[in-house]
């Protein structure tokens, strides 16, 4: 077995919100307590809805914020209490993809200069060696060499998202996180992109921390799946185990929300009630309990823990009465 790429353990993120004058201020933990690990050529996507802590847990791994409690190591190293050289030095192991392909490319500059960038910045390679290592980007990215002398405007959304997986590889990074690298592109240039992203880290063994909040997606691209509600980790495990047999109520609910996903557990739709909880007064027990279709008087008022379960680990007080085909928890009336 490879040495862990990234390690994360007990991994929290909390924001201090001013509520006013005379108010105080009031605590925001955007990431609860996370812990996974990504080997070599291995891909942990990060599901739940808007809100739930994923781009948070991407900004922390990718050294962008610093995680407010846990550890976080990156090819070993302690990227919390490293030195500001050692942080530089990670800084190259880990590279970020973000959302929108218009956004993160500079349209004052050509795309040569784009892929150069990293290059000037962190090495001391000459003029015609940079000019050569982004040539042959272009062309591991399915790009023109022409493509070097032009400008972002004048690509589609999904090579401009091949210029910006190109950017991020230029410093030959262990670690990619693809925060929704794909959710602005149309369905169509999505399989190219994921395709993409498949045969590079088959290519050059990147281990890859996915956030996305389309199951389809997961399914294609991912190894292991951590599905975040309120910043806590919900349910985590291999994909496999997880589609054919989600054991946590907001799981399945996603699950059921997806077309195209087939399985026992997720014949009949599963409908949320309600609102997603403010993350600054969550509730008192389970985070899940205010629309959980299943929920009995203790998940109101005891927090389950995260624990091992039928190869995943999973946080429901009621997770084994889903371990049966077909069987599912007592509903409580007052739901």
């Amino acid at each position: 077995m490879s040495e862990p790429v990234v390690e994360a353990v007990g991994l929290k993120r909390i924001y201090e919100i001013r509520r006013g004058p005379f108010k105080g201020t009031a605590h925001l933990h955007a990431v609860g307590g996370v812990s996974f690990s990504i080997e070599p050529g291995r891909t942990l996507a990060v599901v739940g809805e808007s809100g739930c802590g994923k781009s948070t847990l991407a900004r922390v791994v990718s050294l962008i914020e610093k995680p407010s409690d846990g550890s976080l190591k990156l090819g070993g190293t302690d990227a919390v209490k490293a030195s500001p050289q050692e942080q530089r030095g990670l800084r190259k192991t880990v590279q970020m993809v973000f959302q929108n392909p218009y956004g993160s490319l500079n349209p004052r500059k050509k795309i040569g200069v784009i892929l150069e960038s990293p290059l000037e910045i962190n090495t001391k390679l000459g003029a015609g060696e940079r000019a050569e290592r982004a040539r042959a980007m272009l062309a591991k990215v399915g790009l023109r060499p022409e493509h070097y002398v032009r400008y972002p405007h004048m690509f589609s959304g999904g090579q401009r998202q091949r210029i910006a997986i190109a950017r991020a590889l230029m410093l030959n990074p262990a670690l990619l996180v693809a925060d929704e690298p794909v959710s602005a592109l149309d369905v169509s240039v999505q399989a190219q992109v994921l395709n993409l992203l498949a045969d590079l880290q088959h290519e050059l063994g990147l281990a890859y921390l996915f956030i996305s909040h389309d199951l389809g997606v997961v399914r294609h691209i991912s190894h292991d799946v951590l599905v975040m509600y309120l910043g806590l980790v919900m349910e985590q495990g291999p994909k496999a185990r997880i589609f054919e047999r989600p054991l946590h109520p907001y799981t399945q609910a996603l699950l059921a929300s997806t077309p195209g996903l087939a399985g026992t557990a997720r014949r009949q739709r599963i409908v949320l009630k309600g609102e997603l909880p403010s993350p600054l007064n969550p509730p008192q027990g389970c985070v899940f309990s205010t629309r959980c279709p299943h929920v009995i008087e203790r998940c109101r008022t005891e927090r389950p823990m995260l624990r091992p379960l039928d190869g995943r680990q999973v946080s429901c007080h009621l997770a084994e009465n889903f371990l049966e085909p077909g069987h599912t928890a007592p509903t409580s009336q007052a739901a």
